[in-house]
């Protein structure tokens, strides 16, 4: 039953060896955990990444395919559940709501994220039991701002995969992984572009041979004189700032190809992880974000205005996260997303925000123009003319 999961890692390049399998096989048979004999998915998940994975950079690999060879057995992860307040089979899925448009447009929103806030908590505290297809509990399949599976124009997304792209707030949990700044293939025409943002000073110690000063002192002493200097190097610091998860899924391969030149052409580089929109907390681990956050203030006191901040992210999301006290998808924000945005641009005047959504979609998303707005305009396409419009605007 396991041998396809075996095959699967080594076709995915993960070097498992077969000695180490033995061990992942003795292990079950001593009932470390009860993995595929009826015990839990997870419990299997960590204990066979412990003993197959050698190094961590093949935990992204590992996590693909074992989310592939094992899919729909049990939702594999860590931490807290959201979701455990509500019933399962009140979560489970019968049949998907298919609305006309003009059934849709006759649907309306409550009316804001207060209103949608309060509404949600009075139905935990009135509801007894499962409901499906209707317009009011939380449910699936039908028109309730509160559930999955059906149709509302503004909501809160319990359980179950995102379908519209609408929800104001996600109720579950949400593991996104690190990107792979190994990657190289593609990452040419990148580092081209980044390298219009470059700075050259000698500083440091002198350590590299000064020739043409070397061969001028020596002829005019009559014996070798050698010369040394500081080596010449981008002065430029940069830090980064990573949108992951939701919609960026789809962009995942550009933003890796980014992330991989940006390593390798600036000297001077952090990078920060944050989800739609930024608050007080960014993370350097995506594994850990919720145990190691990192508070935006220690990295706005941190990194003085001669840093040049760039954040990558399609900036679609609802407008609530932007403008709004607790809009956040995944936690309630004391402050709103353009409170920090704009103290984010204030400690560093040079600022661009490169979004990987073609730039003929932005004006259908409102988000996208109150980023703009917020950041005074400093947005540019994820293209290779994007890339060097926005390095010379950073490198004035």
């Amino acid at each position: 039953m396991l041998l396809p999961f075996f095959t699967a890692l080594r076709n995915a390049k993960v070097p498992v060896s077969m000695k180490e399998w033995l061990h992942l096989m003795e292990a079950m048979d001593k009932g470390v955990v009860g993995g595929a004999a009826g015990g839990r998915v997870e419990d299997f998940y960590h204990l066979s990444r412990a003993v197959l994975v050698k190094d961590e950079k093949h935990y992204d690999r590992f996590d693909q395919v074992f989310g592939k060879v094992f899919a729909g057995v049990e939702t594999i992860g860590a931490g807290e559940d959201l979701t455990t307040d509500l019933p399962e089979d009140w979560l489970r899925l019968l049949n998907e709501k298919f609305l006309t448009e003009e059934e849709k447009a006759q649907i309306e929103a409550l009316g804001g994220f207060e209103k949608l806030m309060e509404t949600l908590k009075e139905r935990l505290e009135e509801q007894k039991g499962r409901h499906e297809g209707g317009n009011k509990w939380v449910g699936t399949g039908g028109t309730s701002p509160f559930g999955h599976g059906g149709y509302n124009p503004e909501g809160v997304r319990i359980g179950g995969p995102g379908r519209q792209g609408r929800a104001v707030k996600v109720w579950e949990k949400r593991e996104y992984r690190n990107l792979d700044d190994q990657v190289e293939l593609g990452t040419r025409n990148i580092k081209v572009a980044l390298r219009r943002l470059r700075r050259f000073a000698r500083q440091g110690a002198a350590d590299e041979l000064d020739m043409d000063a070397t061969i001028d002192g020596t002829a005019r002493q009559g014996w070798l004189d050698i010369h040394m200097r500081p080596e010449r190097r981008n002065t430029i610091k940069v830090l980064l700032f990573l949108d992951i998860g939701g919609s960026m899924d789809a962009h995942v391969k550009m933003c890796e190809e980014l992330f991989s030149a940006a390593k390798t052409e600036f000297k001077h580089l952090e990078f920060f992880y944050f989800h739609n929109c930024l608050y007080e907390g960014v993370w350097k681990d995506n594994r850990r974000r919720h145990t190691e956050k990192i508070d935006t203030w220690d990295v706005l006191n941190k990194y003085p205005a001669d840093w040049r901040a760039i954040f990558v992210g399609d900036a679609t999301m609802s407008p609530y996260e932007i403008t709004m006290p607790g809009g956040s998808v995944e936690h309630w924000n004391e402050e709103a997303g353009a409170v920090w945005l704009k103290r984010a641009t204030q400690q560093w005047d040079k600022v661009a925000w490169l979004n990987p959504s073609p730039e003929r979609y932005w004006n259908y998303s409102a988000s996208v123009g109150l980023i703009r707005e917020v950041i005074d305009e400093r947005m540019y396409p994820l293209t290779l003319d994007g890339l060097e419009k926005a390095m010379r605007a950073l490198a004035k």
